[in-house]
């Protein structure tokens, strides 16, 4: 994998490795999932709940990646950029940019 040297570069390479459904719908479980583990911190001031963000988000994601999509999750090499991805194609599956 090269070195994306923008967000815009990365973004349609971070796209083709969600090309199945199931994991993008596993992506979008485990980001519903942060936020409401956020939430949940913030209206009970226990932010002992905090540490599930992770494991909801990473761990649903990981699930799509190895259990439908058949590849590896962008993540080991490129964090940022596919954190930032995450909660780009989140948002554009909410407005029906990205399918389900």
């Amino acid at each position: 994998m090269s070195s994306y040297s923008s967000f815009a570069e990365f973004y349609p390479f971070y796209l083709s490795e969600h090309s199945n459904r199931s994991c993008r719908r596993m992506h979008f479980i485990g980001s519903s999932l942060v936020i409401a583990v956020v939430l949940v911190a913030l209206f009970t001031g226990q932010l002992s709940w905090l540490w599930l963000m992770p494991v909801f988000g990473y761990g649903c994601a990981w699930i799509g990646h190895y259990g439908f999509e058949k590849n590896r999750p962008a993540t080991f090499k490129h964090p940022l950029y596919s954190l930032l991805g995450d909660w780009v194609m989140y948002g554009q599956m909410l407005r029906g940019k990205v399918s389900f």
